[in-house]
């Protein structure tokens, strides 16, 4: 495996790992190879790791901020409410008996939230590791090592949301006065929402 390392701000090689080695590079090098989308850290790459003996770092100056996240929410009700609504305003078009359509109507108060909770549960504990809001304001949800979380700990994490929320929403607020920008359900479940670095 050839690598391409950056140099005083260019690319320089592509360099064979007895080359790198030769060169001395240090964990927070950019290195790139031709299967890699983007560069990376030495210390990100677990061949370097093992040859080189780097720690792997958790950067901890990467947080998706507070309007970050506020947008990809506001982004991510839209969706999931677009998705109920449509459906059962389709169906209320073909009921004549208005309590019936009422009833239906006020459903959506309860399976809107629903359907959001098990939306984020199942998309923070994707691959993907976010939700259609997350992904388009580039953020994303991990463990306190960066790395993915799993379904069961997603869904601790956005049921600890309630505590948040019967805070009066100063659970929310709490990133503000943070440096890893956790709100209070990021506290309880041991999770962060950080951004791409590059």
């Amino acid at each position: 495996m050839n690598y391409t390392l950056v140099i005083n701000g260019k690319p320089e090689g592509p360099y064979t790992l007895d080359e790198l080695k030769a060169l001395k590079i240090k964990p927070g090098d950019f290195v790139r190879t031709d299967t890699m989308d983007d560069y990376k850290e030495a210390h990100e790459v677990a061949e370097l790791r093992q040859l080189f003996g780097f720690k792997e770092q958790v950067f901890l100056q990467y947080f998706a901020a507070f309007d970050q996240r506020a947008t990809a929410a506001v982004l991510d009700w839209f969706f999931v409410s677009t998705v109920c609504v449509v459906p059962v305003f389709l169906i209320s078009l073909f009921i004549t008996d208005r309590m019936i359509s009422l009833g239906l109507a006020f459903s959506l108060l309860i399976i809107i939230p629903v359907v959001n909770l098990i939306y984020h549960i199942v998309m923070e504990g994707s691959a993907k590791q976010a939700t259609f809001g997350k992904q388009i304001l580039k953020i994303k949800v991990c463990d306190m090592q960066g790395k993915p979380i799993s379904r069961g700990h997603a869904a601790g994490r956005n049921f600890a949301k309630i505590f948040s929320v019967l805070t009066l929403f100063i659970g929310y607020l709490y990133a503000f006065f943070n440096k890893q920008q956790q709100c209070l359900h990021d506290i309880i479940a041991g999770t962060l929402v950080i951004k791409d670095r590059l």
